[in-house]
């Protein structure tokens, strides 16, 4: 376990006391680095190692005078030797190292001074003398177990993460090892490589494990892992005596991820490095936010292609958490915070507010959620305590919010599994932040609670009593459903005239309304969704019986660009609506001028089905003409069964035995080739010269193809 930073302080100055007449390179300086990493409560022989030999830019070996790869680079010097010299020296090293082991932080001394180098931070720097080392314990943070990060929703280290374990997947797939089992072995190895880098374990206990105990073959690490799986699962008190001393250093971890008793994964030598490169990563910087969705991504071949593309942005998730609950409470925090009495019973409302997402996916949306209520605990825990450097009692007695106040409901299981890790992930990210302000360690270990992630179809469930009820469920327009989702969505719209004609997310806008009168909590909800079920013919369908049955629109997201900014993004027009059983004093309405910029927001009196400040006025279908002008027979609508319809490369291999016909191709459009800008094209025979035709055996069979096809059949 890390050590308290006044702890750590006591052992900077005695380490201080013992080393301020020290002045020879070559006589004491590993025996200093030992001493150096103990004030920090890291055994330097588990992490870092001395003289490591690599080759510099000029060809010539050099050799480092200790190296933690990924993390830090030593460079040392007898006293008064030129600091900027080593710092040099140091850089030159670099060119020997591979991407993974090039440090954040370079450290340069000649005993008397510390001069630390942040990579990170524009190589940034901070010298201080070895009397005052106490003053700066905080700056070494990272080998105390309390570094944390600001998280880049693009850092590249989340898309090397997600395509390390993405290879480890297809190997062990390829060799037989599929299914279930496959995917909870990869949300395990996914913890213990998170663990490795975030003081949950030992710093890199379960890579050095891996790196010593396996053989190079791979023949043996199935076995091991089912080991220390095993371990991890196992209080200290019922492990064998006789156990493996390194093995029993494993902490005990419950959380249930490791009770279950895999099929043992065959590993061989690619496989044993695959795991290995996946663990030289530093997963301290990986982010729960958006890894889960990452991470799902590299099981499909066909989204791995765009990966990064299939995970919702935090900018998003922050439009809809925001106006639904996060700007309220911190109204709310603002004017108590200086009256404790007042304080601590806010404090007590934040560990009772309660959260479901129905169709959670990998849980980003619970994930960020948590997050921020953390965050705002970690500012009423500060407000409470501002005037003391620690808490009165161990941090453990005060934080309160916890990641059993958020539920999750996802009918695909691996997603779920994600989604349970991925917030104890967060959790343990939040208590590093935690502990960093208050100086004492702080981790919930063994895991005791956890999110109430529901393997589930959600609209055939229950839904668990919250107070919030968010998410994204899923886009699938009413021409693209399953038998399956067809059924469900009309199921639950039993009472709804023309429901087939309603998107597949409108069922979770359905279901809501049904569950909220029944609820003792005057819970809100709010839903991204296609901006569809605002719009044309489904929005009188689903609007007024939404409005019949109590709904309140209390503030709404018009279209704008839902996407997030990684390569291959997928655009999709949406619309964000919360809403609830009562009125709430203000309502706000979110515009964009631009929809792929940011919105202003505004004060209105209501909004309405369409998302504008009107009254409740929803235009109905009707089948009768409202002015003089000539009915509409159809519409513009393809009844051809796909026979005249080409995508570019059926196109090109048509023209390749038809070229004649090329100028009867007009280019296609329908919505989704419009919004996706997508290649389409139709055969256009009107007014086509008949002779000509008959010329044209190919276009001849698809215009006889035609007519075998009927007519009340959409393409």
């Amino acid at each position: 376990m890390a050590l308290s930073w006044n702890e750590i302080r006591d052992r900077a100055r005695k380490f201080s006391k013992e080393w301020a007449d020290e002045s020879s390179e070559d006589a004491e300086a590993k025996s200093f680095w030992n001493d150096f990493f103990d004030v920090f409560g890291v055994n330097r022989r588990r992490v870092a190692t001395f003289e490591h030999r690599v080759k510099k830019i000029d060809g010539k070996d050099g050799y480092i005078d200790l190296l933690w790869k990924g993390m830090l680079l030593v460079e040392h010097k007898s006293k008064g030797k030129d600091l900027d010299r080593a710092h040099t020296q140091a850089k030159d090293y670099f060119h020997g190292l591979k991407e993974s082991e090039l440090p954040r932080y370079v450290l340069v001394s000649d005993f008397e001074r510390f001069r630390l180098y942040d990579y990170d931070n524009g190589a940034d720097f901070t010298e201080f003398n070895i009397k005052d080392l106490h003053k700066h314990v905080r700056q070494f943070g990272f080998l105390a177990g309390y570094t944390t990060h600001a998280f880049k929703e693009e850092d590249p280290v989340n898309i090397a993460a997600a395509e390390r374990m993405g290879k480890l997947h297809d190997a062990l797939k390829d060799a037989g090892y599929d299914g279930h089992a496959l995917e909870v072995l990869l949300v395990r190895l996914l913890f213990c490589l998170f663990a490795d880098d975030t003081s949950i374990f030992a710093p890199r206990q379960f890579h050095e494990f891996i790196l010593q105990r396996t053989g190079e073959d791979g023949a043996d690490l199935g076995l091991w892992l089912a080991k220390v799986f095993q371990v991890l699962d196992t209080p200290p008190e019922r492990r064998p005596k006789a156990l493996d001393e390194q093995m029993a250093e494993f902490p005990y971890v419950n959380g249930k991820l490791f009770a279950e008793a895999l099929p043992l994964s065959d590993f061989n030598k690619t496989m044993r490095e695959l795991l290995i490169q996946a663990a030289e990563l530093d997963w301290s910087q990986i982010s729960p936010a958006i890894f889960g969705s990452l991470f799902q991504s590299v099981m499909d071949t066909q989204l791995r292609r765009n990966l990064g593309a299939h995970y919702t942005s935090e900018k998003n998730i922050l439009k809809l958490i925001k106006p639904l609950f996060l700007d309220e409470l911190y109204e709310e925090f603002h004017k108590i915070k200086s009256t404790p009495a007042k304080l601590k019973a806010f404090h007590v409302k934040l560990a009772h507010l309660r959260f479901l997402d129905p169709a959670c996916g990998c849980g980003n949306f619970l994930v960020i959620a948590y997050r921020e209520l953390r965050l705002l605990e970690l500012e009423v825990l500060k407000a409470l305590f501002a005037k003391q450097d620690s808490l009165l009692t161990s941090v453990a007695d005060h934080v309160a919010v916890n990641v059993d106040q958020f539920y999750g409901i996802e009918i695909e299981e691996f997603p779920a599994q994600i989604a349970q890790v991925a917030m104890w992930l967060m959790d343990h990210q939040i208590n590093l932040v935690v502990s960093e302000h208050f100086g004492e360690h702080y981790a919930r270990l063994p895991l005791v609670k956890s999110a109430d992630i529901a393997y589930a179809d959600s609209l055939s469930v229950d839904w668990p009593e919250v107070e919030y009820i968010i998410g994204n469920p899923p886009f699938v327009g009413k021409t693209y459903q399953s038998k399956e989702q067809r059924e469900a969505k009309l199921q639950i719209m039993s009472d709804i005239d023309c429901a087939s004609d309603l998107d597949f997310v409108a069922s979770w806008f359905v279901k809501a309304m049904r569950v909220l009168p029944t609820w003792k909590t005057k819970a809100q909800v709010a839903f991204v969704s296609t901006n569809s079920i605002t719009q044309g013919e489904q929005a009188p369908i689903l609007w007024n019986w939404m409005h019949e049955h109590g709904c309140v629109i209390n503030f709404a997201h018009r279209t704008f660009n839902w996407s997030n900014e990684a390569r291959g993004k997928a655009a999709v027009h949406c619309v964000i609506i919360g809403f609830s059983l009562h009125e709430k004093a203000k309502k706000y309405l979110f515009e964009y001028e631009d929809i792929k910029g940011n919105p202003e927001g505004r004060v209105v009196s209501q909004i309405n089905s369409y998302l504008i400040d009107a009254p409740h006025i929803n235009l109905i279908k009707r089948r009768t003409l409202i002015c003089n002008i000539p009915k509409m027979g159809y519409g513009s609508k393809p009844t051809d069964g796909g026979h005249l319809l080409f995508t570019a490369e059926e196109k090109r291999v048509f023209l390749e035995q038809e070229p004649m016909a090329e100028p009867f191709f007009r280019r296609f459009f329908k919505n989704t080739e419009f919004i996706s800008n997508t290649e389409r094209y139709c055969l256009w025979l009107v007014d086509a010269d008949p002779s000509l035709l008959r010329k044209l055996p190919k276009v001849l069979e698809r215009v006889e193809a035609v007519g075998f096809y009927p007519a009340s059949t959409d393409s």
